[in-house]
């Protein structure tokens, strides 16, 4: 039987009623065949990132490698602020970079931004994603725009499309996961 693909859902909100966390929640509480996605929302508990620190990091910062090791691919939801990428969602990546935690890994975005908003967001955490050296999965990289109001008092966005949406995303993400453990177990018969 197949192993489930393990997906970090990495919010890049620190606000209590974000609905980028809203949608990874949203995400984590869908039953997608395959997927066991699981909600990291410990951003605001990241220290500021010190190069000094980077071979003996402060205690969340483990805790993120540890969860991004275990993870077999990364899905992101982040807002924009000021034309990009909030500064501790940026502070959180900014910790992965010494250590190649994001190296090859399959990583992924969807953006809840209403149409006309959130493309510094998606075009910065490209740049960045690359300078690590993530496995950008493009069909998993997608526009899912959640309304004002779009979130019911149980904390979830309700819409069926939106929904349907984040199925098909952690999909392609379980679709790629599989492909490469595929590749894997075919270099351990040739060897």
């Amino acid at each position: 039987m197949a192993q489930d693909a393990r997906i970090l859902l990495v919010p890049g909100s620190t606000r209590a009623g974000s609905t980028n966390t809203a949608t990874l929640r949203t995400a984590a509480a869908l039953a997608v065949p395959g997927v066991a996605a699981t909600l990291h929302d410990a951003l605001r508990e990241l220290p500021a990132f010190d190069p000094d620190q980077v071979d003996a990091p402060p205690a969340p910062v483990p805790a993120l490698r540890a969860a991004l090791a275990d993870a077999d691919a990364v899905l992101f939801c982040t807002p924009e602020y000021a034309g990009t990428l909030p500064g501790s969602f940026k502070n959180l990546l900014d910790w992965t970079v010494g250590n190649g935690d994001l190296h090859g890994k399959p990583v992924a975005w969807v953006t809840v931004a209403a149409p006309g908003r959130g493309s510094g967001a998606e075009q910065t955490l490209r740049m960045v994603l690359g300078y690590l050296g993530a496995d950008i999965v493009e069909p998993a990289c997608v526009r899912l725009p959640v309304p004002h109001g779009g979130v019911g008092a149980d904390g979830l966005p309700a819409d069926a499309e939106l929904r349907s949406g984040l199925a098909d995303v952690l999909g392609h993400l379980r679709a790629h996961v599989a492909a490469a453990r595929k590749v894997q177990d075919d270099l351990r018969v040739v060897r």
